[in-house]
């Protein structure tokens, strides 16, 4: 079977890095089911403490895998919602924080992934968009969450690219560092966070994900 993330310990942390660079890290459905069942796993784990999700190359994640969309096969579209509507919600109600390491473009879905995570930083190379707004339905609650509804309207509803400093401006990410600082800051918010104790963070971020009003059950298509 092919692997589509890697998965690396560190003390307290685990870090899941979306790989598939040819494919600029796009969101399969095995991509998301071994995320899912990554995380499923992890919380298992009671040394755990935190999440990291990044991208090999030079990209976060360009969005779902669009070649999948026309898939005929009976069931595939289905499966392909059915993963989707997993992901996300293993995202989103994992129980420890979680931070997305944006070192290149997250568009479309892989926005999304960056926005379900509790903490986003960014290299100077990242940029965020949702293009996806011109051929079909955008993931928007989370982003409005995020943002409040002026910015995540204006994002959802012209699809235009925003850089790392306006992300910054507009408080999508906390910091924004030079590419080759982004596993230094990375480090040092996992410092920080890891110093908590265990139960303090799963009761923060249940109050958390319950701000956030989201059903267990949503599907997709209606966040």
């Amino acid at each position: 079977m092919t692997r589509n993330i890697i998965v690396a310990r560190g003390n307290g942390s685990a870090t899941i890095t979306l790989d598939r660079p040819a494919k600029k890290n796009a969101l399969s459905i095995a991509l998301r089911d071994e995320v899912s069942d990554t995380l499923d796993a992890l919380v298992r784990d009671p040394t755990l403490k935190c999440v990291v999700f990044t991208g090999a190359g030079d990209v976060f994640s360009a969005g779902f895998d669009l070649g999948e969309f026309g898939v005929g096969t009976p069931g595939f579209q289905e499966r392909l919602w059915a993963s989707s509507d997993r992901f996300h919600h293993a995202v989103l109600r994992f129980p420890l924080p979680t931070i997305a390491a944006v070192n290149g473009p997250a568009l479309a879905g892989g926005f999304d992934l960056a926005v379900l995570c509790d903490i986003r930083v960014a290299a100077t190379t990242a940029r965020f968009a949702h293009p996806e707004q011109r051929f079909g339905d955008v993931v928007y609650g989370p982003l409005h969450d995020l943002v409040g509804g002026a910015v995540a309207r204006d994002l959802c509803f012209t699809g235009r690219s925003i850089d790392a400093d306006e992300a910054l401006r507009l408080g999508i990410v906390s910091s924004v560092v030079a590419r080759e600082e982004l596993d230094a800051e990375v480090t040092r918010l996992v410092g920080a966070i890891t110093a908590a104790p265990r139960e303090t963070l799963v009761r923060t971020k249940a109050k958390a994900v319950a701000r956030s009003a989201i059903p267990e059950d949503a599907r997709t298509l209606d966040l």
